[in-house]
């Protein structure tokens, strides 16, 4: 079993930034992938962006390219996501995911075997 801890979140003005990170504990060796969604009231989880461990490749959502950088050190069971120039419309609950396998589609939540519980980012004035 893994357990995902995110953390980070909270409000800040529109063009401002944040940090979130997400902490993984327990069988976390089999980690091939992690990655970030976001679901807004109403709407359904979305791709945000996500990060293969063997050779670091990342992709981002259109939405967000360009603002959002993924990082991370699987060495130290660790993922962040560094979100600038924030837009009221990223506001959400932002949920970390890792996926053991890599050859499924990592854009999707289907693609993730474990997640953590979220945490709240609301950007307004």
């Amino acid at each position: 079993q893994v357990q995902l801890v995110e953390s980070g979140g909270g409000l800040v003005q529109p063009g401002g930034s944040l940090r979130l990170s997400c902490a993984a504990s327990g069988r976390t060796s089999s980690s091939g992938a992690m990655g970030w969604f976001r679901q807004a009231p109403g709407k359904e989880r979305e791709f945000v962006a996500r990060i293969i461990w063997s050779g670091g490749n990342t992709d981002y959502a259109d939405s967000v390219k360009g603002r959002f950088t993924i990082s991370g050190d699987n060495a130290k069971n660790t993922m962040y996501l560094q979100m600038n120039s924030l837009k009221p419309e990223d506001t959400a609950v932002y949920y970390c995911a890792l996926a053991i396998f890599t050859f499924a589609d990592l854009n999707r939540p289907g693609g993730y075997d474990y997640w953590g519980q979220g945490t709240q980012v609301t950007v307004s004035s």
